[in-house]
């Protein structure tokens, strides 16, 4: 399989970097004329899954929606590729060497330190921006493509040793005409990270989006999990129910300014959240940056080479969108 896809597409497969239940990645290279060689991530449709009609259809979906959503903080797909068979299909992606906000709070976590609230708010920022952009692309003539994400969480946010935030993985994404809809039958998501009406199965909006964004918010504020459950009937119930504990009482350090904002994100009736993904990120940088210089891309990529001394002076680590 490996071998075909890298005669017919110019491809060097270097290695394996995760499974899921949808697909593979690998780490390639595209070659090309003159010793041109780009890295990139290759996304394989697993044999298994190439029967099932659903994970087909998300497959080629994510490729269709993301081949025109260019934006700094979205990671890009460049090609989509069929394999000899005519049944399973690949994704030519972009190639992010950093780590995803899991590996970020689990490295925090083994400091035993928190992440500066500026450095969250930051990120959390960036995701806005990536969010927004989606959210309000239009198709060619103009129409709303109605874009949501449905799945916002740390493993699909990531961050490169460069400090550029990307928002990755949209293959259980809906938009009109690009992404079968399946609300109200069939449950999509992480548990943990679903907003209340995408966890009831009701229609979900982009206010969804900034839902699960203030999920992430949360953790990464005070490396505490937010709505975790034994099961996933348990964890559904925390996500309707739980009472939210005020992110200061677990750690003080973040601004009160920045805890209200979050708490608006984190309202569970959508007319109360922020009511698009722009109005939240532009709150989180008139707090960066009202009366200071606050984060940049470069101040965030130095903060990462302190925490990640081992990887981050390399920019070593090697990293994919999930499956």
């Amino acid at each position: 399989m490996l071998g075909y896809i890298e005669a017919t597409a110019g491809l060097e497969i270097c290695r394996e970097i995760a499974k899921g239940g949808m697909g593979v990645v690998y780490e390639a290279k595209q070659l090309g004329v003159r010793g041109f060689e780009k890295t990139i991530a290759l996304k394989v449709l697993l044999s298994e899954a190439m029967d099932d009609a659903d994970f087909t259809e998300m497959f080629v979906g994510e490729a269709r929606l993301v081949a025109d959503l260019v934006h700094e903080n979205i990671a890009q797909v460049y090609h989509l590729g069929k394999m000899p068979d005519k049944r399973r299909y690949f994704l030519a992606m972009e190639y992010i060497d950093g780590i995803n906000l899991n590996q970020l709070m689990a490295r925090h976590a083994r400091l035993r330190k928190y992440i500066p609230p500026a450095y969250v708010a930051f990120v959390i920022s960036r995701v806005c921006r990536g969010l927004e952009y989606a959210h309000t692309k239009r198709d060619r003539d103009g129409k709303l493509l109605g874009v949501v994400h449905r799945d916002v969480s740390p493993s699909n946010l990531m961050v490169t040793w460069q400090g550029v935030v990307k928002l990755t993985d949209f293959g259980i994404a809906k938009a009109r005409n690009l992404m079968r809809d399946q609300e109200g039958e069939v449950l999509l998501g992480k548990t943990g990270y679903m907003s209340p009406e995408q966890a009831q199965y009701q229609p979900t909006d982009l206010r969804s989006d900034i839902f699960s964004l203030g999920i992430v918010m949360y953790e990464l504020l005070t490396g505490t999990v937010l709505f975790d459950g034994p099961d996933r009937h348990r964890a559904l119930r925390n996500v309707l129910s739980k009472p939210i504990r005020p992110p200061r009482q677990l750690n003080p350090q973040i601004p009160e300014d920045l805890e209200r904002l979050l708490l608006t994100a984190l309202e569970r009736n959508p007319e109360l959240r922020f009511q698009t993904a722009g109005e939240f990120g532009n709150e989180l940088e008139f707090i960066l940056y009202n009366d200071s210089f606050g984060p940049t891309n470069v101040k965030l990529a130095k903060y990462l080479r302190g925490v990640f001394p081992e990887r981050g002076l390399q920019g070593s680590a090697r990293n994919r969108p999930g499956t």
